[in-house]
């Protein structure tokens, strides 16, 4: 056999593939790898674990053979569809991950590390051939969406690792062709950022990790126009219901009872009838939702010191209090353990944050972009209050609702949380 033909019997590698993890989620974080180059790994087994700002998950290997190459290191980003390491099919035990090739002539080219060199370039930026570009199919689609031509889409300046062209880069050449004044908002790059010296009782902590998804998620969320409208609400009623049936809830159906599945089942009732705070903005389209998909902040770790993520309970139109509370203590359980999967947090219409559980009493919550609103539900106090010309004692908590004021103006804002404050006190919307 000639050696320039064992190129062409060598089956060419298998990319590992970054997948889309989420509504919005553009790119994520190699967060550890479960095999080394070099090692053997079989199809659909574990081989690295990637995080977002919605979720931790563990990818499967898409073929049986040897790791051969990993393309993104721990820790460092990494865009949906991009290749982040390649498997060398093979029936046979692991091998190195270096190529044993013939020794060619001396006038021969050496064609392996033409061939890798290849394989990796084409899957980390877009490389010119002739006068094409390779793009992503995220960039493809979304320039055909838009109706953005060839010529246009060649001429714009990539960000991405090797200069290729993103989702971003389309969104901002869009906005300064229509003149939009809300550009998209520019990724952290922790990496662009100025040395900083540690002082002699400091540490310097990278940005890393599902804290850097977290940071760069709040970041495009900053970039909607948003309003935050407070209402002060007597919970009286609803935690004397609570002080008299904590106790017999568990044994009578199995889960604690918290105030969470109330203002759940409150919120759900109140968005039935203001479905345009159930809405989300699209583009220029608004997409309104029938069914409320809550989206719920839980915290991550045994401990609750990993993070925030925001699971959701879906269909709570057609739930019980019951059904609500036995679903939270679901999310709540898988968050704790890292069990959540990419399912779990996605397609939510609406998002609930309680900060109350830790004693905050007021806070302006950001809104869970491209989601028209979330509400905050902060501490109860026992406070004294005039009710009927005299003073007496009562279970006071706030209220805040942030909204995108392109949807929600201050009136309908205004409505929402009047019912929603009506419902609360009156402590009849369950029953």
């Amino acid at each position: 056999m000639q050696p320039g033909l064992a190129c062409y019997n060598r089956k060419m590698p298998v990319e590992i593939l970054m997948p889309e993890l989420g509504e919005g989620v553009h790119e994520g974080t190699v967060s550890r790898w479960l095999k080394k180059e070099g090692d053997f790994v079989k199809e659909d087994e574990p081989v690295v674990e990637i995080m977002t700002d919605k979720v931790n998950t563990e990818l499967q290997a898409p073929a049986s053979g040897v790791l051969v190459k990993i393309l993104i290191p721990e820790g460092s980003p990494v865009e949906v569809f991009h290749a982040m390491g390649l498997i060398e099919e093979s029936n046979g035990a692991a091998k190195k991950p270096v190529a044993e090739t013939p020794t060619p002539a001396k006038d021969e080219p050496k064609p392996e590390p033409k061939t890798e060199t290849t394989v990796e370039t084409t899957s980390t930026a877009p490389v010119a051939s002739g006068d094409r570009k390779w793009y992503t199919p995220v960039v493809r689609a979304m320039s055909k969406e838009l109706g953005i031509s060839d010529s246009e889409l060649a001429g714009i300046s990539g960000t991405g690792q090797g200069g290729r062209v993103t989702k971003r880069d389309v969104e901002a050449y869009l906005a300064r062709r229509t003149g939009g004044s809300s550009a998209p908002v520019t990724k952290i790059e922790v990496k662009d950022v100025a040395p900083v010296a540690a002082g002699p009782d400091q540490e310097i902590v990278p940005l890393a990790g599902m804290r850097k998804m977290i940071a760069e998620a709040m970041v495009r969320s900053s970039a909607v126009p948003t309003v935050s409208t407070l209402a002060e609400v007597d919970v009286t009623n609803m935690v004397k219901f609570r002080e008299r049936n904590k106790d017999s809830f568990p044994e009578q159906f199995g889960v604690k009872l918290t105030y969470t599945p109330f203002f759940i089942k409150a919120i759900t009732e109140t968005l039935q009838e203001f479905p345009l705070v159930n809405a989300s903005l699209q583009g220029d389209q608004i997409v309104m939702s029938r069914a409320v998909h809550m989206g719920v902040a839980v915290s991550l770790g045994e401990k609750g010191d990993q993070g925030l993520i925001v699971p959701v309970i879906r269909d709570c139109q057609s739930k019980t209090l019951i059904g609500i509370a036995k679903d939270l203590e679901t999310i709540a359980a898988r968050a704790r353990s890292s069990s959540l999967s990419v399912a779990d947090v996605q397609g939510g219409t609406f998002t609930l944050t309680n900060p109350g559980s830790y004693g905050a009493v007021l806070g302006t919550p950001m809104i869970n972009a491209p989601q028209a609103a979330i509400l905050g539900t902060y501490t109860i106090k026992k406070m004294p209050i005039i009710v009927d010309e005299m003073i007496g004692v009562r279970s006071i908590m706030n209220l805040v609702l942030t909204y995108d004021h392109r949807l929600i103006d201050g009136l309908l804002a205004g409505r929402f949380l009047q019912r929603l404050k009506q419902k609360l006190e009156t402590f009849d919307f369950f029953k």
